[in-house]
């Protein structure tokens, strides 16, 4: 059982502006750049992942995205998150691909074994498999088999909206509980429990403070690597 993990990205000088008041603009770049290479790194060493496609409007987040070996997918102009999925739904359908993992590129705590729990609860579809964030409020992962069963609800709210329409529309739900999986950064408060209350289970997470080294994401297998454009 195989999927694509569908990436949707903020361009990287304009992310995480909630922790302006914590981090200076280039501490939130480098932050922003740290996250999504880890991201890259961890989906691409899934087995289950087929494919990773990078959705955004950002040309460097895009060119990072190909020294990695993802497919990528230009934004034109602004557009909600939700309609970004979709387009990037369209275009995993055109190759006949079984489900989707929506991963946002903030999860500074991603790691394999999670991520292999979600495809395991993804067995039987159609189905539906959400990772809520620490607050039960808002969805850190999204899986969903066969691909376009469920309409992309993100945005305030949006585990208990992805729940809702996932069972008005009599798809079996999933809510995978992952301790490290519900850890994102979007306000002081997520940096702050981050750095006290996950203990551990954070590791070396502060390295993602630190400017990439040159070459050093080289080592990580190509998959692929095609770029698309609407």
């Amino acid at each position: 059982m195989t999927f694509w993990a569908i990436l949707p990205v903020k361009p990287l000088r304009l992310g995480k502006s909630r922790l302006a008041g914590v981090l200076d603009e280039q501490e939130r770049f480098l932050l922003n750049q740290g996250l999504l290479e880890n991201t890259l790194k961890v989906l691409l060493a899934v087995p289950e992942i087929e494919r990773l496609l990078v959705i955004s409007r950002d040309p460097q987040v895009l060119a990072t995205a190909r020294d990695y070996g993802a497919h990528t997918l230009q934004e034109s102009g602004i557009s909600s998150l939700n309609k970004a999925l979709e387009k990037a739904t369209l275009l995993a359908r055109s190759f006949v691909v079984q489900g989707v993992l929506v991963v946002p590129a903030d999860l500074p705590l991603l790691n394999v074994e999670d991520i292999q729990t979600m495809v395991g609860l993804a067995e039987h579809p159609p189905v539906v498999v959400i990772a809520p964030d620490r607050h039960r409020m808002g969805t850190n992962a999204l899986l969903v088999n066969p691909l376009g069963a469920l309409r992309y609800a993100f945005g305030r709210g949006s585990f208990h909206t992805h729940c809702q329409v996932a069972l008005c529309s009599e798809i079996r739900l999933e809510v995978a509980e992952l301790p490290r999986l519900a850890v994102d950064l979007d306000t002081p408060d997520d940096l702050e429990f981050l750095r006290k209350e996950m203990g551990s289970l954070a590791g070396d997470w502060e390295n993602l403070f630190e400017p990439p080294r040159h070459g050093e994401h080289q080592e990580t297998p190509r998959k692929y690597e095609e770029n698309y454009k609407p």
